[in-house]
């Protein structure tokens, strides 16, 4: 190679790199303006109001044209909505049918906007992370504020409605003949109380206990429950009323938080605590691979887990002195089996269930 291809390789890989670098960037700005088209409503009237110009997306939403044409232009730009320019110059923009599903249809499985909710409490994390770096300490969900745990909820709560009755539950031989029947049941990291609320109204004879550390998320939790008219489902802190401990729960559920807590085999410990002997446990946490190669090469979505990890997941699993810290990724099936073993269940089975971002897991004594 002559030196003058030289020069000229290594300005490719120099704008290559930039490139790279600039795109994530972009990424981070183009998610700022998807939290401000959920918060302002302009997707969801959008949805409703297709091939519209920027001047009626603005009436329609009550905002100043001149701010709505400017997102507009990065929606359309990022290939998150729909644009077409007439002879006359005139721009009007519209929804994809798959837009309409990630992006303003709260029901629909396929939602994305919690993460987008709660964007500006997670990235606000920012200012306390160097301090967390040096210290090793990190932040607890709490930290995130209010709207933190909306963003929980409305991330996960989507999905939970359309498939937790219908898919999961049947998947886990025996659990609808003994939900139906009445059984005692706890959900630990209940968060906003969604999934307890379901399968309470779902099992009347069935008696549902919540439990969660964040008090924004169970003030939510019990305002919903108050709200819904459910007696059959309670809400607690542990830390005021302990878990039992006394073998007499039938099923426990946990949805993606046994990776965000600073003590997760002693959590383990005290689900084999709470559980009959033919009781059974489903985890339900973040799919994850052994290491960061098979992360990487399997998960497209890696450098994204790894981030709000550090902004959230392995902060909160941080957050005491001694917390373990697994982080996003750092659950895999065979920790989660190792682990579920030392806290000494023995069945440990990965549901055939397909979702994007979760495993789950039956597990029995």
């Amino acid at each position: 190679m002559t030196t003058s291809e030289k020069r000229n390789a290594q300005e490719d890989a120099m704008k290559m790199f930039s490139f790279a670098v600039f795109s994530k960037l972009e990424g981070a700005v183009t998610a700022g303006m998807i939290h401000l088209g959920d918060r302002l409503g302009l997707y969801s009237f959008l949805a409703e109001n297709s091939n519209i110009t920027s001047q009626e997306l603005a009436d329609g939403c009550g905002l100043h044209e001149r701010w709505v044409r400017e997102w507009a232009y990065n929606q359309a730009a990022a290939h998150l909505i729909t644009s077409q320019t007439s002879e006359g110059g005139v721009v009007r923009f519209g929804l994809t049918d798959e837009a309409v599903a990630v992006l303003a249809s709260p029901d629909h499985p396929a939602y994305g906007m919690g993460m987008f909710h709660r964007l500006p409490q997670t990235m606000q994390a920012l200012q306390e992370m160097p301090e967390c770096f040096r210290t090793g300490l990190g932040l607890d969900y709490d930290s995130h504020g209010p709207e933190g745990a909306v963003g929980i909820e409305r991330s996960f709560e989507p999905w939970n409605q359309a498939f937790l009755l219908p898919i999961v539950i049947p998947a886990i031989h025996g659990l609808t003949k003994l939900l139906s029947e009445g059984a005692s049941v706890i959900d630990i990291g209940c968060g906003a109380g969604g999934a307890a609320m379901l399968l309470a109204q779902a099992f009347p004879k069935s008696n549902f206990t919540g439990y969660d550390i964040s008090q924004f998320a169970l003030e939510r939790a019990k305002d919903r429950q108050s709200e819904k008219q459910i007696t059959n489902v309670k809400f607690i802190d542990p830390r005021v009323d302990p878990i039992v401990q006394d073998g007499s729960v039938d099923f426990v559920m946990t949805f993606d938080c046994i990776h965000d807590m600073t003590h997760p085999q002693e959590m383990m410990q005290t689900i084999r605590g709470a559980l009959k002997d033919d009781g059974v446990w489903l985890l339900v946490d973040i799919k994850a691979l052994d290491g960061l190669e098979q992360n990487m090469m399997h998960n497209p979505m890696a450098s994204l887990m790894y981030g709000i990890s550090i902004l959230s997941c392995m902060s909160s699993a941080m957050s005491s002195p001694d917390g373990a810290g697994l982080g996003t990724l750092g659950f895999s099936s065979s920790r989660a089996k190792s682990m579920a073993v030392a806290a000494g269940f023995s069945h440990f089975e990965q549901l055939a269930i397909e979702h994007s971002v979760n495993a789950f897991y039956e597990i029995r004594p």
